[in-house]
Order: C-alpha cells, then sequence, then structure tokens
C-alpha cells in the first residue's frame, strides 16, 4: 500500500511515495536547469522542464519499487489562498489526473507549502504535531513566512499568516548576492560550503521591522558594497546568512511575545543552512528538517495524500503516535 505524491515548484520537479505501514518515503527530485547567469525561470521554461523531468523521475521511481497505488496527490498551488497560483504545479496535477483517471482514484490536492510543513515534520520525527497548534516557518525563495498552523478537519492543517518579509525574501536575496559573486543559481548550498570557510566574527544586525513583519531588502546592497570592496566570497556568504538569521530571530521573538511558548518548525530550502540551523536550534529548541526534506520535495504531499483519506478516523491514530 503506498501513496503517491507530486510538487512541480519553480526550483525542482519532484515526486514521492509514502508507506504509511512502514513510515517510509521513497522519492525523486532534481532541480530545474537555469543558464549561467541567470537568477531563475521564466514559468513557461519552468513548465517545459517540468514536463521533461517528471516522467524521467517517475520511471526512475517506479523501476526501484512497484508498489499499489492507494491514493494519488499534487500540490496545485503555492499556498492555500484564493489568489495564490503559479503555472508550474499544473505539471504535477495534471500527471496525477492522467493516473488517477486510469487507476480510478480520486485526486487528493494539497498547497506546497503544507506539503513542505508536512515534509519537516516528517523528517524531525514530529508528525505528531499535526493533532496540536505550533508555528511554523517557510523561508525560501518564493516565501518568508510564518504561520500559526492548527489542526483542520478537511485540510490536515490549516495555516495563517501571522508575520512574513515585507520585500525581499531570503531565498531571492541569498541567490542575488551568489549570482553577483558568480555563482550558478540557485546558490545556497555553495555559499553555505564557502561561509564555514571565514572566520569572521558579525557583531548584531540592526533588521528593520514593521510590527513582526522584516525587511531584507537592505541585505542585497550590504553585499554588494562588501563585494566591491574586495571582502572574500566567503565573508560575503557567512554575512549573508548572518543577517537573515537575524531577521528570523527578531520574527520568532516578537512571535513568541503575542503567542507563547509554542513548537516552532523552521521548513523551507533556506533552513536547511549550516549557521540559521545551528542559531535557532540553541537559542528556540526550533525543529528542522534535513536538507533533502527541508528543500522541496514531494514527501509532505505524499504523507497529506494519505492524511486526506483518513482524516477524522481517530485523527491519523497510528502514523502520529
Amino acid at each position: 500500500m503506498a501513496y503517491l505524491g507530486f510538487d512541480t515548484s519553480n526550483y525542482t520537479t519532484s515526486v514521492a511515495l509514502y508507506f504509511p505501514d512502514e513510515n517510509r518515503i521513497v522519492h525523486r527530485k532534481k532541480l530545474l536547469p537555469v543558464k549561467e547567469g541567470e537568477k531563475g525561470l521564466r514559468q513557461s521554461d519552468a513548465v517545459f522542464h517540468h514536463t521533461v523531468q517528471l516522467s524521467e523521475l517517475t520511471e526512475s521511481l517506479f523501476n526501484e519499487v512497484e508498489p499499489e497505488i492507494d491514493g494519488i496527490g499534487a500540490s496545485a498551488f503555492p499556498r492555500m489562498a484564493e489568489d495564490s497560483y503559479m503555472p508550474c504545479f499544473l505539471v504535477g496535477l495534471n500527471t496525477a489526473k492522467i493516473l488517477s483517471s486510469s487507476l480510478s482514484k480520486n485526486v487528493k490536492i494539497t498547497s506546497h507549502q503544507n506539503g513542505h510543513i508536512v515534509a519537516a515534520l516528517y523528517s524531525a520525527d514530529n508528525l505528531k504535531l499535526l493533532n496540536e497548534r505550533f508555528i511554523a516557518f517557510h523561508v525560501s525563495g518564493g516565501t518568508t513566512e510564518a504561520l500559526l498552523v492548527e489542526p483542520d478537519e478537511d485540510e490536515v492543517i490549516k495555516c495563517t499568516l501571522i508575520a512574513s518579509s515585507l520585500d525581499l525574501k531570503a531565498g531571492q536575496a541569498i541567490d542575488r548576492a551568489g549570482v553577483m559573486m558568480g555563482m550558478r543559481f540557485p546558490c545556497g548550498a555553495e555559499m553555505d560550503k564557502l561561509s564555514r570557510e571565514s572566520g569572521r566574527t558579525f557583531g548584531k544586525v540592526k533588521v528593520y521591522s514593521k510590527g513582526k513583519d522584516i525587511s531584507l531588502s537592505g541585505l542585497e546592497n550590504k553585499c554588494r558594497k562588501m563585494f566591491d570592496d574586495g571582502e572574500s566570497k566567503a565573508d560575503i556568504s557567512k554575512f549573508c546568512f548572518h543577517y537573515i538569521c537575524s531577521a528570523l530571530e527578531t520574527m520568532t521573538d516578537k512571535i513568541l511575545d503575542e503567542y507563547g511558548n509554542l513548537p516552532i518548525l523552521y521548513s523551507g530550502g533556506v533552513m536547511s543552512n549550516t549557521l540559521i540551523k545551528e542559531r535557532l536550534t540553541k537559542k528556540y529548541g526550533g525543529l528542522f528538517a534535513s536538507p533533502e526534506f527541508s528543500s522541496d520535495n514531494a514527501a509532505g504531499v505524499a504523507i497529506l495524500t494519505y492524511l486526506k483519506e483518513k482524516i477524522n478516523v481517530n485523527r491519523f491514530k497510528g502514523i502520529t503516535d
């Protein structure tokens, strides 16, 4: 028995199988190709590359395992909101619909963001939080948000936006700094590696905030000035992550002041960064996923497909025990 999930984001093509009896994920994913010097893809190009890559990844997955498919799901939009839409998600959704017709299964639709949160909980071995209220950060190239997450009778979880970046997103800031330094998009992994070579210690950063929201627009200019002044790529990379971490600490402190000492989950590709993970874990005891489940993936979509089949049956008894 297995549940199949698809996620075709603006960064990654991914497909996953979830085996609930074993609480096991088998998945495949591949970054979308971006030309050197570019900072991303147009949606039309993303759709094309997903179309090519998804069939290859699915074939590879089913060459490894031959499961009986009990359910099929896909992320159909970035987040659970009426105005949330990106054409690239149609590739995974339409593939799920085609398979569901041939297998006589209903497609379970969710959002990319909900998938991120559930994948991170799975990796952190903490799916039991699905039955509680908690704070989830989703920090990536397209999103820098903090969400109040609560159990939901229809969607498994309900996410309410409580704080965000007012301008530049954390992943955007990282990629712009990396491309400026001659790195290939996406730049997070290369900058993470370089940052660990820096011996610099940076002092307190003054982060502009408005209520619980923060601004990251100044970071790009600061990194460019360091680059123009001839500072090393390692030091620039470390400063970039130091600044973003300081901004996330500002958000977290204000959220905890308002909502109390709720569990905190950090998800999204940026949260696989070494410096950020170490600091936020030490300061808040936050939950983090391993890098493969923190960056874009279809694992959470596959798990949600199963949970949406079992919803209201003792509130997912077994998987969340």
